[in-house]
């Protein structure tokens, strides 16, 4: 009697045992991944959010891409792939992103993501999600970014009287890096104007369209810019950015044309002058 009683017992935990493993490989079933979005915001130690990818690798911008239409070919595009976010009425952005933002280009017969108007790429030596290599390569290559109060562009002076210029403002053909805002409108001094002293501006402003004052709060920047050297001063109530003591004005005549530098010969070149890291202090 013992004996069957013990078989008995045997069998029904050897069904207790069953049930309990098959519940305990229900519980390890693997939930499904939550989706990545297709363009990202992640925080870097030193550069603040930058903009990703679905996968975390890292998005730039190039500087000698001012006008909104990609410069980067052959080899440049080796080094630099393209970064394209395929449909983007489909597009999913992390929080602090505005579909409004995105746009396409056609880069070398293929599409081309572009973020406020900067097309954005890859950097060949970014291996690993999070890797920032191409951060100021040649001065020229920059993480992209949602908040940047001075991006620098690069390229061709054309004045407003359609002459080339070059950074001297004589004319001729080269390449001159200048301050633009985050959208890459060209940002110009004046030279009549002194050390935190705008001395162009009208009271009631009636003259501001033809030189719109740059009213920004100064936030992100590209690494070399140095944050110091901006200030704000107040002009009839609005507060408007320096750089080394020069107050930033934009050119009503580019209008909202990206990388447009018509304002360098008005009324002379050289009178209202593109504004750089090689800017020299204004004067007392």
């Amino acid at each position: 009697m013992k004996i069957f009683s013990t078989s008995r017992m045997l069998v029904a935990l050897g069904l207790l045992m069953a049930v309990s493993f098959s519940c305990s490989d229900d519980d390890k079933t693997d939930p499904t991944p939550t989706p990545t979005n297709d363009v990202q915001l992640k925080d870097n130690a030193t550069l603040g959010k930058i903009l990703t990818d679905k996968n975390g690798k890292t998005l730039y911008y190039f500087s000698k891409d001012a006008s909104g239409a990609s410069a980067c070919s052959g080899q440049c595009l080796v080094n630099w792939p393209i970064y394209s976010a395929g449909d983007l009425t489909a597009i999913k952005l992390d929080a602090g992103l505005d579909k409004a933002d995105f746009g396409t280009i056609t880069t070398n017969g293929q599409s081309q993501t572009t973020y406020k108007g900067w097309p954005l790429y890859y950097y060949k030596d970014d291996v690993a999600a999070g890797d920032v290599k191409g951060e100021n390569v040649g001065t020229v290559w920059f993480v992209a970014k949602t908040d940047y109060t001075i991006m620098i562009a690069s390229g061709q002076l054309v004045g407003n009287d359609g002459k080339s210029y070059k950074s001297d403002y004589t004319e001729g053909t080269g390449t001159t890096q200048f301050f633009t805002d985050g959208k890459g409108r060209t940002l110009y001094a004046f030279a009549n104007d002194k050390n935190n002293k705008n001395n162009y501006t009208k009271a009631d402003f009636s003259n501001d369209g033809a030189w719109p004052i740059y009213t920004a709060d100064l936030k992100s920047l590209p690494t070399g810019v140095d944050k110091t050297l901006f200030s704000t001063i107040d002009v009839f109530g609005k507060k408007q950015l320096t750089y080394k003591g020069w107050p930033l004005y934009y050119f009503g005549a580019d209008g909202t044309t990206r990388g447009a530098t018509k304002g360098v010969s008005v009324p002379v070149p050289g009178k209202w002058p593109i504004v750089n890291i090689a800017s020299p202090v204004a004067p007392n």
